[in-house]
């Protein structure tokens, strides 16, 4: 795939960047190295000095940050306004935190272990690569990046292929805000080119957010180099709708979840689990909120769905849409693909749904949404948990037993209870199952790549 701008909202190329060449490569993974050896020395106070100016310098190329963006994927420029925005808060919030996170635990009674003194101490690793992709261009990179550089690591970074403006801001950002050069820095490089970045010694581990089978090859890889990976895969997020729901608070908050970033989230709420109790009350309430969306220019403030981010995330959504029209599912809304420039799906609602069609097992990457009637919180929990993804979830509810109930059975890194899925800097992120392994963001996220050493004083 070209390192290539193509605008999602006329499909035009609009600039392109050469890859960087061998030598470039390993001047950059050399300058990474070098940069480690500065910064595991440094300390808390100095990086969290170095991460704030960086978060100002990113507060201040907001508009900028957001108009790029919108240019290279296609989401609606209030939401990259905030995205960009989101990444200046993780970036303080590790620069205020990462001496905390990473602080000697002590053994309470040394004692007990002959000592006089024991515990336990977070190291960094190294240089860590970072395989990223498009949909959170600058999100997904910072809630890896700002960890990694504060706990003391250093960063490379394979961006998606599609938003190399991203990867370059990037590039640059975290020498302006003063860390050493080569602290985090960007390889414009094709995926085939990934393997032998893992394999290279300097690189101790590697995170990836991305596709299941992009994140399986790279597990592999790092596995046969006995390096350590984290991986946050696809999601086909369940929202379950209860009699008790608010029923109008949840159509509204369903809307978002499905359609926040074209419907091009792998926490994004997919699969919409209603009691037959209030099934067609809310249903209902669903169709009207999604079908009231305003889908156009992402450049345009008051547009709430923009073009998919690429002609083969168009067709993907299409073709998941023609499979269950075919195999007897009914179409509530939308499922037509649209004529004229840019890759426009409109959102779409899907009932009826049965086990032979595409979408009962795979993830629909933009506004597409399948809704199910079911009779029991049993029969809930079994649609929930029949895909092989276990990301994210989401209940509606004001029962206590339902708590109780779904927040033990639901299959998933997560239960979010009368809201949607949202990753916050404060709390760990991640799933189980197709889904990945491993934890970002709270402190699990900064402690992932460290060493946790022993120390045994006698």
């Amino acid at each position: 795939m070209p390192i290539a701008v193509v605008n999602p909202a006329t499909g035009a190329t609009e600039d392109e960047f050469p890859a960087h060449t061998p030598a470039e490569v390993e001047e950059r993974l050399a300058k990474a190295q070098a940069a480690y050896e500065v910064l595991r020395r440094t300390s808390y106070a100095t990086r969290a000095a170095w991460m704030n100016k960086a978060a100002d310098l990113m507060e201040a190329d907001v508009d900028e940050l957001a108009a790029m963006i919108v240019r290279e994927m296609g989401k609606p420029i209030t939401q990259a306004r905030g995205e960009a925005l989101k990444c200046v808060k993780n970036m303080r919030f590790y620069a205020q935190n990462a001496d905390t996170f990473l602080a000697d635990e002590p053994l309470a009674d040394p004692s007990s272990v002959n000592a006089s003194a024991a515990w336990a101490r977070y190291e960094p690793l190294g240089v860590i690569l970072a395989v990223m992709p498009w949909n959170f261009p600058l999100w997904q990179v910072m809630r890896f990046a700002a960890p990694a550089l504060m706990a003391g690591n250093a960063g490379i970074l394979k961006h998606a292929s599609n938003v190399p403006l991203s990867a370059l801001y990037l590039d640059a950002l975290f020498t302006r805000g003063g860390f050493p050069e080569g602290s985090f820095s960007a390889l414009m490089i094709p995926a085939q080119e990934v393997n032998a970045i893992i394999d290279d010694w300097r690189i101790k581990a590697v995170t990836l957010t991305g596709s299941e089978p992009a994140g399986r090859a790279v597990a592999e890889r790092a596995g046969r180099q006995v390096k350590k990976s984290v991986l946050e895969l696809g999601g086909s997020d369940a929202f379950i709708v209860m009699p008790s729901a608010d029923l109008e608070q949840a159509a509204t908050v369903a809307v978002t979840a499905r359609t926040h970033n074209n419907g091009q989230s792998c926490i994004a709420g997919k699969r919409f689990i209603v009691h037959a109790d209030v099934y067609d009350k809310w249903v209902p309430l669903f169709v009207e909120k999604m079908g009231a969306l305003i889908v156009g220019d992402p450049m345009q403030d008051e547009t709430q769905v923009g073009p998919l981010a690429t002609k083969n995330g168009q067709k993907d959504i299409a073709d998941l849409v023609d499979d269950a029209r075919s195999k007897g599912a009914n179409v509530l809304l939308g499922g037509e693909l649209p004529e004229g420039p840019g890759f426009y799906y409109p959102p779409t609602i899907i009932e009826a749904i049965t086990p032979e069609m595409r979408l009962t097992m795979e993830e629909a990457f933009g506004p597409l949404a399948s809704v199910y009637r079911v009779e029991s919180k049993e029969e809930a929990i079994r649609i929930a948990n029949q895909t092989t993804f276990g990301l994210s979830s989401a209940l509606w509810s004001t029962s206590e037993d339902d708590f109780d109930y779904f927040m033990k059975e639901l299959d998933a890194g997560a239960v979010f209870i009368n809201g949607m899925t949202i990753s916050y800097p404060e709390l760990p992120f991640g799933g189980i199952k197709d889904s990945g392994f491993g934890r970002e963001l709270g402190a699990a996220g900064i402690r992932e790549f460290t060493n946790l050493k022993t120390i045994w004083k006698g």
